[in-house]
């Protein structure tokens, strides 16, 4: 039991795969104001889909909680997927003429559908420590990336709403709560399971790549 914190040894076994997203051309681009109107669309098309399923997720390892304080996080951060981030995209869906039919019409890519079924397996098969180790990338990596685009992103970038949404003082607490939850799940978990908690934090970093990556190349499914 115990050991190391989860959380450093996890970022600092991908910091590789982190620097990695760091400079992808998606998120270069972003920084620059650069990216095409296109990569973005479908980047918050993908994204809307996503949110959803992550809420799931989230629902799930609050109902795995083992303490009333973990339910409550979770809980609200399912409510905050679904409900405070739609709000953001649903503005930028007017910004970019994106209609509910537009939405219905236009399935998860790939990246996002092997995204969202990996987190809702982990969170229905695996025990609630693991479920945090899958789910903590997306807080913590969009935190890091954020606040590296913010600060080299220029005031009239085209993009600044949304730059400013995840370099944010709100989203910041909202990912150190999430990463003191996934490491007191650790401190009292076996060493094997821990090394579990890693395997899903690495996949699902390698997912945020593969999100990203999908969006800029504005991938859909080849048959």
């Amino acid at each position: 039991m115990g050991g190391p914190v989860f959380s450093q040894e996890a970022w600092a076994r991908n910091i590789a795969l982190y620097e990695t997203i760091r400079t992808m051309p998606f998120n270069a681009e972003l920084a620059a104001g650069t990216l095409s109107r296109a990569r973005f669309r479908h980047y918050i098309l993908q994204d809307a889909h996503y949110l959803l399923g992550f809420g799931r997720a989230l629902a799930l390892a609050a109902a795995k909680a083992p303490d009333p304080d973990a339910f409550v996080l979770f809980a609200r951060a399912a409510e905050e997927a679904v409900v405070v981030e739609r709000s953001l995209h649903e503005g930028f869906f007017r910004q970019e003429g994106i209609g509910p039919e537009t939405f219905a019409a236009t399935p998860p890519s790939p990246a996002c559908d092997h995204y969202v079924g990996h987190l809702l397996s982990v969170a229905y098969a695996e025990p609630y420590p693991v479920v945090l180790a899958a789910l903590l990338p997306c807080f913590w990596i969009y935190r890091e990336v954020g606040r590296d685009i913010h600060a080299r992103a220029a005031a009239d970038n085209p993009y600044r709403a949304w730059i400013d949404t995840y370099a944010g003082e709100d989203f910041s607490l909202a990912v150190d709560r999430v990463i003191a939850a996934t490491d007191a799940a650790a401190s009292v978990a076996s060493p094997a399971l821990v090394e579990r908690m890693h395997r899903a934090f690495t996949h699902a970093t390698r997912l945020e790549w593969m999100f990203w990556d999908g969006a800029y190349r504005e991938a859909g499914w080849p048959v």
